[in-house]
């Protein structure tokens, strides 16, 4: 780059000042011809005198000024340089391509190479490629982390403009500069790493253990063996903790408090857990195997904030139905285990203490809107009628939010419609109940716990007072703030639990025939006619239901099926795939039902009937998604396998949703996970 040089600044000032001096004495020697001509006659002799002298020694000195000048900057200049090839901080210059055009000897010593390098900085560090490069008008500096030779580094790269460099002189003045160099900076930060490393590793985790059933597992043996049994379970517990350097205290007869480091939590979550399977070794002639839930709480700013975690942890595996470990941060939520069947609990004190809480809340306001999830079907349908009734039993006015009747609720939809013994705006849209909602307004929300999936999302936030009534396991995102919250993942239907509640209420509840099919209905649904999830209280909420009116052959009326339907089903368990020799995976083509996804749930269900078959999987086309039914008898979990795909649901009923991808590619991503969650033993 050959530029023309010439002083500037405050040394061109300072050679020039004589000659700026005898401009000055000219204008001076002007008006002194004014006042005198023979003084004006002297002072000019002088002037051209100061001239002559003035101007020899500018023009004679210059070049010489200007030579030591350069000497002394090369001089300086080499110092620098010498400095910087020296300097322990390892640095490079690149040219605008990212070509390495100079190394100081640290950098040469981290990359181990030669004096006159000069190719490629990516061919030293992959991450820095030409378009990672500082080169935008707006960015000046680029971070990125990286290794190199078992080091961790992080480099520096900053764009120094060539045309910028000679404004910093105060001597060479250089206007046609164009381009850019780019200083890179290594800070070896390896050290500073495996520190923060081990401050982590030794911060503080909090974690609650607590038998799920404990009552039901002293009571199926002898009383002179419970005391062995718990004293069993004590000793496992303290000694799995106290194997990876943890403290564990009992609080209660079934609860436990642990208290260890991060890095401890590491090696439980490599272990993924096994306590919760080792566990249910411990028998003493007891018929129930005894089951774990286990919450941890990470990475919280203070000790409080982890118990914080801990706590909700806990909910959530006990939402989950228990026999599984929750770890929970600030940022992530994690799920191990959850593999086995939940217990029914025999005790109703739960329900009717939750039956008195919800009367007395909805005592306490003037309006009820009972909501259930979007596409409804006939379990969320029917819970919806059986609060309607209580409330109607309290003189509230109560409404019912369905913007979509969908297929599946029609026929019990059209009980009420026309119907003298009810309201016209028993059932209203999303628009209407956003209307009516207020302060004052509860809203009560059956057979679903999250948030985005319940009929109108908006009435969340308009309404104060929130009742969740659900039976399906709670998963990371759940209504929160609830002023009353029932979720029993046991229950086979959010009917069943409506059942119950109504059965305990304070009030006579006199449910009308109507409203006993719609309930008895959901019942018959979830439970796949009394086949999948059917316990001692199942029965018992049926049979409650039988003696208010429900008739079993006008529910069977109500949901025969189309010929059209029988056939789509029939021929998506017909060319069900086998896979692994015990998931059956199918597609159901229904284009001509009024409810594809119903009849993908249904030939689900029928899958099951396979020999050999632990799982099925129906994939649906529906309005452009593809929808996937899970089901399983006991041996699978599809719970957790809907859940790694974005969906949920139960351990033997689940399912998921995909955009904007075809079925070939959702099979492939639902193959791909089974056989990960295959190999990591998940499922």
């Amino acid at each position: 780059m050959n530029q023309r040089i010439r002083l500037k600044g405050r040394i061109r000032t300072y050679l020039q000042f004589c000659i700026y001096l005898g401009v000055l004495l000219a204008a001076i020697n002007v008006t002194i011809y004014f006042l005198d001509v023979r003084a004006g006659a002297v002072l000019s002799a002088f002037l051209v005198f100061y001239f002559i002298i003035t101007l020899s020694l500018y023009f004679l000195n210059r070049p010489i000024i200007i030579n030591e000048l350069i000497s002394f900057a090369t001089e300086y200049g080499q110092i620098q340089k010498n400095l910087l090839k020296e300097f322990d901080i390892p640095y490079a210059l690149l040219d605008d391509t990212g070509r390495v055009m100079w190394m100081n000897k640290s950098f040469e010593d981290v990359v181990h190479q030669e004096k006159g390098y000069t190719k490629s900085i990516t061919s030293l560090f992959p991450t820095i490629t030409k378009e990672r490069l500082p080169m935008d008008l707006n960015t000046t500096e680029a971070e990125y982390e990286m290794e190199y030779d078992g080091r961790e580094y992080k480099a520096k790269l900053i764009k120094i403009p060539l045309n910028e460099m000679a404004k910093t002189s105060d001597i060479i003045d250089a206007k046609d500069y164009e381009g850019c160099l780019i200083a890179l900076y290594l800070y070896d930060v390896t050290a500073l790493h495996i520190a923060l490393k081990e401050v982590d590793d030794q911060s503080l985790a909090v974690g609650m253990i607590y038998l799920d059933n404990y009552d039901e597992a002293l009571e199926s043996i002898d009383e002179v063996k419970r005391s062995l049994l718990t004293a069993l379970i004590d000793r496992k517990v303290n000694k799995y903790i106290s194997g990876f350097d943890g403290i564990c205290k009992k609080l209660e007869k079934d609860k436990f408090l642990v208290i260890m480091r991060k890095k401890s939590v590491i090696k439980l979550q490599e272990a993924r857990f096994d306590i919760l399977e080792d566990v249910k070794t411990v028998k003493i002639d007891n018929e129930i195997a005894v089951t774990l839930s286990i919450g941890m709480g990470l990475d919280g700013l203070t000790y409080a904030q982890n118990y914080e975690f801990a706590r909700n942890a806990i909910d959530l595996a006990l939402g989950r139905g228990g026999d599984q470990a929750v770890i929970k941060t600030p940022i992530t939520i994690t799920y191990y285990g959850g593999k086995s069947q939940q217990i029914e609990k025999n005790t109703r004190v739960k329900a009717r203490v939750k039956a008195h809480a919800l009367q007395e809340i909805m005592s306490a306001k003037d309006k009820v809107l009972v909501m259930g999830h979007r596409m409804p079907d006939v379990d969320s349908f029917g819970s919806a009628v059986g609060i309607y009734r209580l409330a109607k039993t309290i003189n509230k006015k109560v409404h019912i939010v369905l913007t979509e009747v969908t297929p599946a609720v029609a026929p019990l939809v059209e009980l009420f419609k026309n119907n003298p013994d009810y309201d016209d705006d028993m059932i209203i849209n999303n628009t209407a109940a956003i209307e009516v909602a207020n302060t004052d307004t509860v809203l009560v929300v059956v057979d679903v716990n999250k948030p985005e999936l319940t009929e109108c999302p908006e009435l969340l936030r308009f309404c104060k007072s929130v009742v969740v009534l659900d039976h399906h396991r709670a998963g990371s995102d759940t209504i929160e703030n609830a002023t009353l919250s029932y979720v029993e993942p046991y229950a086979s239907s959010a009917c069943e639990m409506v059942s119950e509640i109504l059965q305990y209420s304070y009030e006579n509840v006199k449910i009308k025939s109507e409203e006993a099919d719609c309930m008895y209905s959901g019942i018959v649904v979830d439970t796949n006619n009394f086949v999948t999830k059917t316990g001692v209280r199942t029965f018992e909420a049926a049979a409650f239901l039988r003696r208010n009116g429900a008739d079993v052959t006008r529910v069977r009326k109500l949901f025969r099926e189309d010929a059209s339907e029988y056939k789509a089903r029939a021929d998506a368990v017909s060319q069900a795939e086998i896979y692994k020799n015990v998931f059956a995976i199918s597609l159901c083509t229904a284009d001509d039902c009024p409810s594809p996804t119903v009849i993908g749930a249904q030939a689900a269900n029928e899958l099951l009937n396979i020999k050999g078959v632990k799982a099925s999987f129906v994939l649906t086309d529906y309005q452009g998604k593809i929808y996937i039914s899970a089901r399983s008898m006991d041996e699978v979990n599809v719970q957790i396998i809907m859940e790694r795909m974005g969906g949920g649901g139960h351990l033997n009923a689940a399912a998921c949703q995909f955009e904007g991808m075809g079925v070939v590619e959702a099979i492939g991503v639902l193959k791909s996970n089974i056989d990960t969650m295959l190999e990591n033993g998940e499922i």
